[in-house]
Order: C-alpha cells, then structure tokens, then sequence
C-alpha cells in the first residue's frame, strides 16, 4: 500500500492504477480521443457526400430552397461558436496552469454559448416548421415559400437540412453535458483534472470538433452560390 500511495504521490495523484507512469497515460488519453474523432468524421463525412451528390444533381433547386434560410441567424450562430471555441481554448490553457477560477470562468462561458446557439437554431427551426418546410407528409406546396424550386427536391434539401444540422445540434447537447461535468469535477478539485490538464485538452478537442463541423455547414447551407 505504501508503494502505490508513493507511486501516485510521484505523478500528483493524477495517475490512475493501470497505468506505468503519466506519459502513458496521456498518450492513451490521446489515441483514444483521436480515434473516437475519426469515426465522427467518417459519420458526417458520409452525410457530406450525400449532401454533395444531391446537390450536384439538383442545384438550381437547391440554391432556390436555400433562399428562405435565416441567413443572419446562421452567421450569429458561426460567430456564437468561434467564440466559444477561443473561450475553450483559453480554458485548456488556464488547465495548463492550474488556475481553478478561469477555468471555471472559460468553461462557464462555452456553455453559455453553446446555449445561445441552441435557442438560435431552435427559433430558425420553429420558423421553418411554421412555413411547413418540414419534410414528410405535411411538406409546404407553395410556390412562392419554395421560391420557385422544385417541391421535390426542395424537401429533399429541407430532410438534409434538418437531418445535418439536428446532428450537429445533438452533438453541442451532448458538449454541454461533457463541459458540465467537467466543471463539476473542477469544483470538486478531483485531482484527475487539476493535477494533469489533459483531460480538459480532451475536452477541448471535441467542443474543436463540433465547431469545424458547423463551419462546414454553414457555408453549405447558407451560403450557397448563385447557379449559372
């Protein structure tokens, strides 16, 4: 018993029992969260090539079904989030140096942004299913909120759009639940986060990741332009 309360002792008391030293450690750490940030990428990289493939077929369409998007609401959305993405950064950072407030500061405001973020997105979306652009049975038939374009292929914009961006909703919840108890092992001191920063890097890189994702979406969705 002494030898472990020494063994840990060494490393901070950050080192966990199945580990040889704190290098390992963080190295598993690492693997481990790049590998998991593969398979995201293969998942909506997927989804990126469907988006590409039926928006090369129905472009025209397309562009004029992109047209009834909230065009400022998304842009205050990208900027909310490339904040957030500084502010999570700065917290890695204060990690660095164990600095328990700014830590908690910095955490603090990603979440607020990401919050922000949601209730953006969730008045575009009760817009879009005030205009019934929804796909499915009760799909909007008006010309004019189409603007133009094809019923059809407009729905099959509006089932990406929603399909896309609900997953990257579904991924920001899931950093807010992440960030959160991050937090919650900060003020707790739990030395697994205050004596080895790589936890909160961690972290870090997944609330990164949702943020580039978003940046390819907006681009995607919102900007899209004009058809010659």
């Amino acid at each position: 018993m002494a030898a472990v309360d020494t063994h840990e002792a060494h490393h901070g008391g950050a080192l966990h029992h199945q580990f040889e030293d704190i290098e390992q450690q963080n190295d598993t750490y690492i693997v481990g969260m790049w590998s998991f940030l593969v398979t995201e990428v293969m998942f909506f990289g997927a989804l990126f090539l469907m988006y590409t493939l039926y928006r090369w077929s129905y472009i025209e369409d397309f562009y004029l079904a992109h047209e009834h998007l909230n065009v400022v609401m998304g842009s205050t959305n990208t900027m909310i989030l490339l904040t957030s993405s500084f502010s999570m950064a700065m917290a890695v950072h204060f990690a660095q140096v164990k600095n328990k407030k700014l830590v908690l500061a910095t955490l603090s405001f990603t979440v607020v942004c990401a919050f922000a973020f949601l209730v953006i997105k969730g008045f575009e979306y009760a817009e879009k299913f005030k205009d019934h652009l929804y796909p499915g049975v009760g799909f909007n038939t008006n010309a004019d909120t189409l603007h133009q374009a094809n019923m059809n292929h407009a729905q099959l914009f509006y089932a990406l759009y929603f399909g896309m961006t609900g997953l990257h909703a579904v991924h920001v919840i899931v950093g807010i639940i992440v960030i959160g108890a991050l937090m919650f092992l900060w003020a707790r001191n739990a030395r697994s986060v205050t004596e080895d920063y790589v936890s909160t890097e961690m972290v870090g890189l997944y609330w990164h990741f949702v943020d580039i994702v978003w940046i390819f979406l907006f681009p995607l969705f919102y900007l899209m332009p004009k058809p010659h």
